[in-house]
């Protein structure tokens, strides 16, 4: 019986993952056939900007959603997710698990935090490995930040962000306040991000799958993170926080 239970769960475990990239391809095969005044003069914006930065182009890589299909998410639910992701990123980082604690009360996130966030924020001594994939979050939370209003701009990809400025930002405000004091941009604000780091991803993939290091001196894990969040952003493919794909 254990074993038949172990083959099936095996069996389960193969499926759900092969439906689950079929699902992607079919989205991405979309994106391909679609044709949008708005996104393809987004494209064409991104392409001027990776051609200033000499980034690499792939001029076949799909048009993203526009903003007739994209996931307008309110302003309380972002910044909730910020809240949350610099709390984690402040653990990863080496805060005693007490302040951690009082945070999540403080802040309210015991039902903002995703299952792998409350799975990290209550293991007492996380291992090396899920503490640095935590502490990448800082980017994460940077990018809300922007769609908040907190920070101008998302610069080039080439450096980490303001770490001390991002945990500033919510240090200095209640809940409340770090929610109203936000200013939440514009779906196309948020889709022209959303387009270029896309498409600066896609120069770093194939950078790595052809053995050459990350072009123009992006930094691949601060990418990664952009590419993450601003997926969650648009709503891509209507996937949960722990499970948001990043397909170039």
């Amino acid at each position: 019986m254990k074993k038949l239970f172990l083959v099936f769960t095996a069996y389960l475990a193969v499926n759900v993952y092969a439906s689950d990239l079929n699902e992607r391809k079919e989205h991405i095969k979309n994106m391909e056939t679609k044709v949008s005044v708005a996104a393809d003069n987004r494209k064409a914006r991104s392409e001027t900007i990776l051609s200033k930065h000499k980034v690499p182009i792939n001029d076949h890589l799909p048009y993203i959603e526009d903003e007739s299909e994209a996931l307008v998410r309110n302003k309380e639910d972002i910044a909730n997710r910020a809240m949350a992701l610099l709390v984690v990123a402040v653990k990863a980082e080496g805060l005693e698990q007490e302040i951690v604690d009082d945070l999540v009360e403080g802040y309210d996130l015991k039902n903002v935090l995703s299952p792998n966030e409350v799975k990290f924020i209550n293991d007492k001594s996380p291992s090396e490995y899920d503490k640095t994939q935590f502490i990448w979050r800082y980017e994460a939370a940077w990018v809300l930040l922007w769609a908040l209003g907190y920070v101008d701009e998302l610069s080039y990809p080439n450096a980490i962000c303001d770490v001390p400025a991002a945990v500033t930002f919510l240090q200095q405000r209640t809940k409340e306040q770090f929610i109203a004091d936000s200013k939440l941009r514009s779906i196309s604000e948020i889709l022209d991000e959303a387009d270029l780091i896309y498409r600066y991803h896609w120069a770093v993939v194939n950078a790595r799958i052809n053995g050459k290091p990350s072009p123009s001196e992006i930094d691949s894990s601060v990418v990664l993170e952009r590419h993450y969040t601003l997926n969650w952003l648009i709503g891509y493919m209507g996937q949960e926080w722990d499970d948001i794909s990043t397909d170039t």
